[in-house]
């Protein structure tokens, strides 16, 4: 039996015709080479080669050989070329499904980390709402989820995304523009734009109300955060939004404004409880991590006349 390494060094005389050429090939020293073949010979009982003014060249034996030694390295090579691709994420695809108030911004950012480090791999970006997640999950249709809101289900488990927190976004013009922070009691006064308090998104502004006893009338009720945005760019109210929907962005027409009362709020990756997540998964969800937690609390506000543009930002 030859082993990989007498295969090799077999295959390199062949092709290069010569002792010294076959040590160039695989990068080591001549003597060796001889040495191997002449082992490789003896053990086996074949001669391989017929040697003529110091060239090689294979026996009847050998061609046959060298024909199954060829279709060895071409499975050898088809293995590095599937290697290859595993490594490029060609072969593979990522399922990301993500609340729209994570996806407008922050899931580009991580996927464009994501494609640097695997090319080729291939991507399924879906929008969904909190309560959509469980079945997007449990029936396999996406690898993991980005959420703002943690829910109880004995079927999936939530990893730590990062925190957040929230932002009043008023119209230029408006008596408020020129403030840096505000208060809830202070916002009550004014005309209210924002989501559903029930909805698992829109609990979280809402909450800020609920602790401190105020009224949160929301005159206007949209089901997204970028609709949110459009209608405070409209003139028709002020509202609450998360600084995610808002990063990295300038909103014509629209001014941030810090709000007083600690706003801070936690997102999570949801995946299906048991399933292994995959290595582009892994990479996707730490790459988001590093965007969120870069534009998380911890980090300064920015100023009500530096402008953030409407990023399409959804719940």
């Amino acid at each position: 039996m030859m082993t990989l390494r007498q295969i090799e060094v077999v295959r390199a005389v062949m092709i290069s015709g010569t002792i010294s050429g076959a040590a160039k090939l695989l990068n080591v020293s001549a003597p060796g080479i001889s040495r191997l073949i002449k082992y490789t010979e003896r053990s086996l009982g074949i001669r391989f080669f017929t040697r003529q003014n110091g060239r090689y060249f294979p026996t009847a034996d050998a061609q046959l050989i060298f024909e199954q030694i060829n279709a060895v390295y071409k499975k050898v090579d088809d293995l590095t070329d599937v290697i290859g691709k595993i490594g490029r994420g060609d072969l593979s695809e990522l399922r990301i499904g993500s609340v729209p108030s994570i996806a407008q911004v922050m899931v580009p950012r991580a996927v464009e980390k994501t494609r640097r480090r695997y090319p080729d791999l291939r991507m399924d970006i879906n929008i969904l709402k909190i309560e959509e997640a469980i079945d997007y999950l449990l029936l396999g249709k996406g690898d993991c989820a980005a959420i703002s809101y943690r829910l109880d289900h004995p079927a999936l488990d939530f990893l730590p995304l990062a925190s957040g927190r929230l932002f009043c976004i008023v119209p230029e013009g408006h008596a408020l523009a020129e403030r840096r922070k505000i208060s809830a009691a202070e916002m009550t006064r004014f005309p209210l734009i924002g989501i559903e308090p029930t909805d698992p998104y829109g609990r979280i502004m809402a909450e800020l109300f609920a602790r401190n006893k105020l009224p949160y009338d929301i005159t206007i009720r949209a089901r997204f955060g970028n609709t949110v945005c459009s209608l405070v760019q409209a003139r028709l109210g002020i509202a609450v939004i998360d600084q995610f929907s808002v990063a990295h962005g300038n909103i014509p027409g629209v001014r941030i404004l810090e709000i007083t009362e600690p706003t801070r709020f936690d997102t999570f990756i949801a995946i299906k409880r048991g399933a292994p997540l995959s290595p582009y998964a892994t990479h996707f969800i730490a790459c988001l991590r590093a965007e969120m937690e870069a534009v998380g609390p911890g980090q300064k506000a920015r100023r009500p006349q530096n402008n953030m543009r409407l990023s399409s930002s959804h719940k």
